[in-house]
């Protein structure tokens, strides 16, 4: 138990800062747009009580975290506070079962922006305004996470980048703690302009507010049914897309950009083809629909809606202008294998990220080359920089766990008589944190309600596992983990 003491210390903080942000939606507001504000105060007071008896009866064993309990910690704080973050969304007036609330609080949390609320353009502000909170608050979590803890845990992408990270820090940044700063001033510098942004751009405060928290999150909860189809505003579209490729760039990078660095944001190999792939991609989509279209089809208010379409699925964000499953078969098929590919490691973006697929390139054209030349002596290069077998076996073991998630949670979802398109594509919008699936029932068009109350506590599961990165999960699960 003295082992774990430091884990539930942090995580009482944790708890503790969580109540405070559930005050937020009162105080922001005011008392006539939070009619749900004893639900936030009685969530915020469980949090702060539950913070403060751990954090009493751990402080005298609080010492050093030891690097394996650094699992624990990531695990179990991510998992808990996406369980209390539900108890405004419960304790509401929404009616929502526990399963309901807790896929709510968990999309939100984890950025995924899947719902199953329905009538948001008449639902409560502060409910409204604790969904982009929640996204948030997420966001910030994950770029910490993806920086600063899984590098260190030997787990995520940002492995692949860590002496890339210690050779800018001895001479720019000597200390994480100049970096944290660093990544929290980006983000707050982030969160401010895209809420500026859209309100003068014609959004109401609120609306910018929420937006702009959201799009820099890439966590995409809106406060309308239609997502930013409410606002019927190429400009908007224009400028949320912009401010999702925002969040789904390397963080570090822009600090980096910050510190005099300049250059190294588009120096970079996942950010130049991430940007490729979201310029060549709604082009050519932008071309089939023209060729297929039966009316009038207008090429600019098209390619404005297909990048900013393609652009929320890519940076795992979840937006939607238009239903984009219905632009025929072969956007359908686009979608679907857009939905695995995700924004850059060390960004708020879920999905398999832009680096495994390259690196998986490079280990391909190294087999071809091998079979061509078998006594050839081979390097990997990726950035500049030598690539382990290490990396590539992480890399590995990461795609294959992520297959075999996908498998299991697509036959859970059919063994409760869900459709294929359902299944698969719910399973696949949770462990990449995309947010709509496809489909009548939970595409851009539809929400997550419909499912059985099994299927969002599955789909919940799915949500946290893919957003940390789903090996770090299957560890602290292991036996031999416990045992050693």
């Amino acid at each position: 138990m003295r082992n774990l003491s430091p884990v539930i210390f942090i995580a009482s903080v944790l708890f503790i800062l969580l109540s405070i942000f559930m005050t937020l939606p009162v105080l922001l507001l005011a008392s006539s747009d939070a009619p749900n504000a004893m639900a936030f105060v009685e969530s915020a007071a469980i949090c702060l009580v539950m913070g403060i008896i751990g954090m009493l009866f751990t402080r005298r064993y609080a010492k050093d975290l030891k690097p394996r309990f650094m699992f624990v910690l990531t695990v179990s704080s991510w998992f808990i506070i996406a369980l209390l973050s539900c108890l405004p969304f419960y304790l509401s007036d929404l009616g929502l079962t526990l399963g309901e609330a807790v896929f709510e609080s968990t999309s939100g949390i984890t950025t995924t922006g899947a719902t199953v609320l329905s009538g948001l353009d008449t639902m409560d502000r502060d409910l409204l305004l604790w969904r982009s909170v929640l996204q948030w608050i997420g966001g910030v979590g994950i770029i910490g996470m993806f920086v600063a803890v899984l590098p260190f845990l030997r787990v995520g992408g940002m492995r692949l980048f860590a002496t890339e990270s210690s050779e800018w820090t001895d001479k720019a940044l000597p200390r994480m703690k100049t970096l944290s700063r660093g990544l929290l001033i980006v983000y707050f510098l982030f969160s401010i302009i895209a809420v500026s942004v859209y309100w003068l751009s014609g959004m109401s405060l609120f609306d910018a507010f929420n937006h702009g928290l959201t799009s820099i999150a890439t966590g995409g909860f809106s406060t309308s049914d239609m997502s930013m189809g409410k606002f019927d505003s190429n400009l908007i579209l224009l400028e949320g897309t912009f401010f999702m490729m925002l969040g789904s760039m390397p963080f570090f990078l822009f600090v980096r950009e910050l510190h005099g660095q300049h250059g190294v944001l588009f120096k970079d190999q996942q950010v130049r083809l991430f940007v490729t792939i979201l310029l060549v991609v709604p082009a050519l989509l932008t071309a089939y629909r023209w060729k297929i279209a039966t009316g009038n089809f207008d090429l600019v208010d098209g390619y404005i809606s297909t990048l900013f379409n393609v652009t929320s699925v890519v940076t795992t964000t979840g937006y939607a202008s238009d239903d984009y499953s219905a632009w025929g078969p072969l956007a359908f098929v686009v979608f679907f294998f857009l939905m695995f590919v995700g924004g850059c490691s060390g960004s708020t973006a879920g999905g398999m990220k832009i680096f495994r697929f390259q690196l998986s390139l490079i280990v391909l054209r190294e087999q071809l080359m091998r079979l061509l030349h078998p006594r050839a002596v081979l390097t990997r290069n990726y950035n500049g920089r030598a690539v382990s077998d290490e990396i590539i076996a992480s890399m590995i073991a990461y795609t294959f766990i992520f297959l075999l998630s996908l498998l299991l949670i697509t036959t859970a979802m059919a063994a409760m008589q869900l459709d294929f398109v359902t299944s698969i594509s719910s399973a696949l919008t949770v462990l990449t944190n995309v947010g709509p699936g496809l489909g009548a029932i939970v595409g851009p068009a539809g929400t997550f309600a419909p499912l059985p109350e099994a299927a969002k506590w599955i789909l919940a599961v799915g949500m946290l596992m893919g957003r940390l990165e789903i090996l770090s999960v299957v560890i602290v699960l292991s036996p031999a983990f416990w045992r050693s």
